[in-house]
């Protein structure tokens, strides 16, 4: 398997049968692994978890249609990123100028927790993905499983480098590794994560990206 994304991809028979479940509930949902989206020759690489049933999963577009995106969107489009502030739809005309957004796991897990083995054989397509990307610099990871993905990608064991916000991390002689929690409704809402954090971090991997 060398291919970054495979539509048709079955390799996971507890995704693939849950996407078949949610499939026969939601007939009009994309309910298929979830593309990358943006710039295919972006310096900077937003990578996500996984679809959210009825956000990304709904939409086919990550992060486009749940609370995670707003928070996302805005941001990029604060830092010139993105053509509009707002992601609704896979047809809304949107654009992404320098960044793509993609997510560790292609399908939507149950209950939003994908499996370490699910985890891992989508670990394939992230690693075809990033080969093919060489104009990637910085990896903005949202969450240890994203972070320990861009381990997994790029030949290294998940307790090499330690996930912290903002932290940096030096993958290889000319890509990064930028930590941020994650943008959910859960994080933000919590202030865990706070929009002012988020637009910090993402603010700092724009200027590591830059060229």
């Amino acid at each position: 398997m060398n291919t970054a994304y495979d539509p048709g991809c079955r390799r996971c028979p507890r995704l693939a049968g849950f996407l078949d479940a949610v499939r026969r509930e939601h007939p009009s949902y994309f309910c298929k692994p979830v593309p990358p989206f943006g710039d295919p020759q972006a310096r900077l690489l937003i990578l996500g978890l996984a679809p959210g049933k009825h956000g990304a999963n709904r939409s086919g577009r990550p992060f486009t249609g749940d609370f995670a995106g707003i928070l996302l969107y805005q941001t990029l489009f604060d830092h010139g990123f993105a053509s509009g502030p707002v992601s609704s739809s896979i047809d809304d005309g949107l654009r992404l100028c320098g960044a793509r957004i993609t997510n560790a796991v292609k399908c939507l897990p149950p209950d939003n927790k994908p499996l370490p083995a699910e985890i891992k054989t989508c670990n394939d397509y992230l690693q075809a993905e990033l080969e093919a990307s060489p104009s990637v610099r910085v990896i903005l990871a949202l969450g240890l499983i994203a972070h320990v993905a861009a381990l997994r990608a790029h030949g290294l064991k998940a307790g090499a480098l330690r996930f912290a916000h903002a932290a940096e991390h030096s993958l290889s002689a000319d890509r990064l590794l930028v930590d941020s929690y994650h943008c959910s409704r859960y994080n933000t809402q919590t202030r865990r994560l706070t929009a002012s954090m988020f637009t910090s971090v993402v603010a700092r991997a724009a200027q590591l990206a830059a060229p």
